[in-house]
Order: C-alpha cells, then structure tokens, then sequence
C-alpha cells in the first residue's frame, strides 16, 4: 500500500527546526523531499552531539527520508537550477526573513510565473506582514509575545521555559504542514497554486484556545498558578519519597473520587469540588503530604489497578522504552548511507514509512539531482569548479 503524499515533490530551502520537522512528517507520509542547503552556511543542527556517523543523532532524525543538494543560493549559478528544480518540485518550503528569497529571485511571484501550480509556503516568526515583520525571534519570543508564556508557570517563578520548542513546532511546523496539505486538495480542484505565510507567533496565539475565548468576553487576565490547568487546583504534579513525580489530572468527578479512595483522604470528596483557592490548597497539600510518603514505584503499582488519570513522570529514557510506546510503534530505526542503524522516534501520524532512510549529509545528492536535470559530469564539475554548488 503506498503512502498518502506519495508524488508529493517538495523543495526545502528551511533551517534549524520548524521548516525542517514540517518536511520531515511529510517525507515520513511518502513525499519526496529535496534540502537545499547552504555549502558553507553552519546547520546547528548538525552539530548537536551525539555523532552517529558523520552526522548528529539530531541531524539523522529531522532530515530523514530526505535527499539533499548543496547550492550556494547567492550564486549566479544557483537561480537557474532552482527554476528547473521548481518545475519538478511544485511545493516549496522556506524560512529566510521576509524579503531574503524577493532578492534572490526565488519568492513566490518569480517562481509561480513558471510553475503556476506552485504552492509556496513561508514559515517566519511574525509573518510577511505587520510591523513586526523584520524582527529577530526565537521560540520563547513568540510564545511571550503570544501571552502563551504570562500564565504558563508558577505564582513563585513567574513564566518557565518550556522542554520543547511549543512555538515552532505546534506553531511553525504543524501549522505548515496542515496548510500546504490544504493547498494541495484545493489545488486539486482548481488546478492553482497558492502562497502561505506561516506565522509562528500568529499560530501562538491561537494557541489560546479556552483561555483565549474567555479573555476576549470577560477581559481578564489568566495568570500564573491560579488557573485550573496551571497549579491553581489539584491538577499538579507531585513529588515522590525519591525525589521523582507524580501527575495528577483526576478532574472529572468520578475520576476525584477515585482518587481520593485511592490515598485514602475520602473525607475531602466535598472539598475537592470547591474552586475556590482555599480549599484547592487544602486538597493539594493533603494529597502532596500522601504522595511525599513513597517512592514512585510504590504510586505506580497503585495507580496501575485503578483508572483515575494518574502517571508517572518518566525520563526521556523511561518514556521511549516504555511498553505502550514500543506497541505503537513509536520507536523506530533509520539506516544511513555507512550502514548504520540509528534509533529514532517515529512519526506520530500511521501514514509512515516502515524503512527510513537517516538523514542525508551536505550535498550528498547533488551530483544525482543535477544529473535528472539534464546536467552532464563536465556541466556538473563547473557548477563545483566556480563553488556554486558541493
């Protein structure tokens, strides 16, 4: 059975992470992505250790089931290939400032003229428009600027980082992938192409799902530690006599009970339905007292016999050895071009590939895709010659 985005051609011209884990969930569907990467511009990357290979673990991942050509794009060399690229590859991904690709003349108005069934899709972190357009910005930019980072923490410390990129990859690459999967079913029926402009902090926002709706009608402010999905009920994690934790999300009413009968504090089952403050603070401090009392192996024995939405915290390391995940196939192995078998996390979405291909290095197929584009070994060994391309 092949898989759904098979005959997808897409062309990647994205750094570091968004654009790059955009391209990776669509490689991992069945199409067929090109990186085109900088011979000389450092890809952090892959120099995040460990090395496997020549490449990083990192690297291996995010840009598996991908081939990659190395132009250097400010090359007088380098349009002309990308236009033939362009006439094969009809989905374009980027990441550059707005503006970056207009004076390279690869945007989308130059390169739609010859491909008019061209969908483009930019990923910035404050779109093509506004005045915010041309600023610098990284994860945390967006998702304070977004009002995500002003009652995500604890009274105590204020905002906390968060130990995955929330901003670009459910603002960035999410967002990215669903629009240009759109654009193609509309393609579909209209036979056009079309530009989008991916806004990281854009899709932050709307990141603010029911606090966002009640903000706009009531005018208040979520804050830290008061909400009941941010400390200001029981919904907590709780540390364990070993120092490990706990999370509690027992919120439904039968699920509380259970709960309760479970740490034996059923004399609270009134209280733990009171929202306000003081008596959230009783419950808390009763059920922490309990849970401080064992180790987590003790808790996840308990909780294992009753079904209250109650798990440990695991490691990294607990977490991609765990059964549930194993079952699902969640990890999962690529082989790079050496031979080596690298473990991976799979792709979320059932539409995968069941042999994945690691990452490629720097232009390690440049020489094949300049060959299908009719480039001949002496025409190639110029482009390399005047260093146009690797």
């Amino acid at each position: 059975m092949s898989l759904p985005l098979a005959g997808l051609k897409v062309l990647d011209f994205s750094t570091l992470l968004p654009g790059p884990y955009a391209t990776q969930l669509l490689a991992d569907m069945g199409a067929e992505v090109l990186r085109v990467e900088s011979p000389s511009r450092p890809d952090m990357l892959k120099m995040v250790p460990p090395m496997v290979g020549k490449v990083s673990a990192a690297h291996a991942s995010i840009n598996r089931n991908k081939k990659s050509i190395a132009i250097d794009l400010k090359h007088a060399c380098a349009k002309p290939i990308i236009e033939d690229l362009v006439l094969k590859y009809d989905i374009v991904i980027e990441q550059f400032r707005p503006g970056v690709m207009t004076r390279l003349g690869l945007d989308y108005q130059q390169l739609s003229k010859i491909q008019d069934k061209l969908i483009y899709c930019s990923i910035t972190g404050y779109g093509q428009t506004g005045p915010y357009k041309d600023r610098a910005g990284h994860d945390i930019n967006y998702l304070a600027l977004a009002g995500l980072a002003s009652y995500s923490g604890r009274k105590e410390t204020g905002p906390v980082l968060s130990g995955t990129q929330i901003g670009d990859i459910a603002g960035g690459s999410h967002h990215a992938v669903m629009a240009i999967l759109a654009a193609v079913i509309q393609r579909g029926v209209t036979g056009q192409g079309q530009y989008l402009d991916i806004s990281m902090s854009d899709a932050a926002l709307a990141l603010n799902t029911m606090f966002g709706a009640g903000t706009l009608v009531s005018k208040q402010d979520p804050t830290c530690g008061e909400e009941m999905l941010n400390g200001g009920s029981f919904y907590d994690y709780y540390a364990s006599s070993d120092g490990r934790y706990l999370s509690i999300g027992s919120l439904e009413p039968n699920f509380a009970a259970g709960l309760l009968k479970q740490l034996d504090l059923q004399h609270l089952i009134e209280t733990i339905a009171d929202v306000r403050p003081k008596a959230q603070a009783a419950v808390k401090a009763a059920i922490t007292e309990k849970i401080r009392s064992q180790p987590l192996s003790h808790w996840q024995a308990v909780f294992a016999q009753i079904d209250v939405c109650v798990e440990a915290v695991l490691t990294l390391n607990e977490a991609v050895t765990n059964e549930h995940f194993i079952e699902r196939g969640m990890i999962t192995s690529a082989i790079d071009k050496e031979g080596n078998v690298i473990k991976q996390i799979n792709s979320a979405l059932r539409f995968r590939k069941e042999v994945h291909q690691a990452g490629s290095g720097l232009g390690e197929d440049t020489t094949a895709v300049l060959a299908e584009l009719g480039y001949d070994t002496e025409a190639i060994e110029v482009l390399r010659e005047t260093k146009c391309v690797k």
